[in-house]
């Protein structure tokens, strides 16, 4: 089974952001990187299916599963890349790009450009980002690549020629879908325990393919954005004071509800 898993690197979460001087966007050049933690479960995922199917009986034998990284970021973004490459992906795809032009449908298109070549059985992306969080990519991409998806998805396992996962729904329910293949899936955090790369691993990952594409060569240039971001901001704190009238029970009574609705603390 071929497997390609989209990964993206974005601010790490105990970084100090400034927003930079035009008010678009964070100040980048003192900023660490990380990659996204959606997808880093996306990418165990994968790992642990591959995995599964080389253990089973049936493909001792002829034990296949191949993992694909595919991240499209700038330079730095090689260094998500080796992570992915030493923690078990076999080879990787970096598509060269300063994201920031790209809005969800543009990423897409430029992700299924480079993924319509390799034909995989599976796609797996993070359910969305950390830094932007639009949540989109995973389920524009499916489309444009013409695949039944799933998402919110908690656990994958392979079931005959199709796969069977479990989706997590509202209330603590889930939801269990057998899908046929080739498929995409958006990958829930948490869904099991992260490995770290190990010192082999990391060795191994120096030899490893890192095939290296642009936008322009893929034929998918952003073009104008469908979606734009004219300010970020630090939130603005304000003080505020309300006074409940009525006897201690009925004020009480208010202040429940105020934190229950409104506050969203209780």
């Amino acid at each position: 089974m071929k497997i390609i898993v989209a990964i993206k690197q974005v601010p790490a979460r105990d970084s100090q952001l400034r927003i930079a001087a035009s008010g678009k966007w964070i100040e980048e050049s003192d900023v660490a990187y990380e990659i996204n933690e959606p997808d880093a479960y996306a990418l165990e995922a994968a790992l642990r299916l591959k995995e599964a199917l080389q253990g089973a009986t049936q493909l001792k034998e002829k034990p296949g599963g191949e993992v694909i990284a595919l991240c499209a970021g700038p330079e730095r973004a090689s260094q998500t890349i080796r992570e992915a490459l030493a923690k078990g992906a076999d080879r990787a795809i970096h598509i060269e790009e300063d994201m920031n032009a790209f809005d969800p449908l543009s990423g897409a298109r430029l992700l299924a450009a480079a993924i319509k070549p390799e034909a995989p059985d599976l796609v797996l992306t993070g359910l969305q980002s950390d830094d932007l969080g639009y949540g989109q990519t995973g389920v524009i991409l499916a489309e444009l690549l013409g695949l039944p998806h799933a998402t919110l998805i908690m656990q994958v396992e392979a079931q005959g020629a199709g796969i069977r996962v479990k989706r997590e729904l509202e209330d603590g329910w889930f939801q269990h879908v057998e899908m046929p293949l080739p498929a995409l899936l958006t990958v829930q955090s948490g869904i099991s325990k992260l490995r770290y790369a190990t010192l082999m691993g990391i060795k191994k990952a120096k030899t490893k393919e890192v095939k290296r594409l642009s936008a322009a060569g893929l034929g998918a240039a952003p073009g104008a954005p469908n979606i734009t971001l004219d300010r970020i901001y630090l939130p603005e704190r304000a003080k505020h004071t309300q006074l409940f009238e009525g006897t201690p029970k009925e004020a009480a009574a208010k202040l429940v509800e105020k934190l229950k609705f409104e506050a969203r603390v209780l």
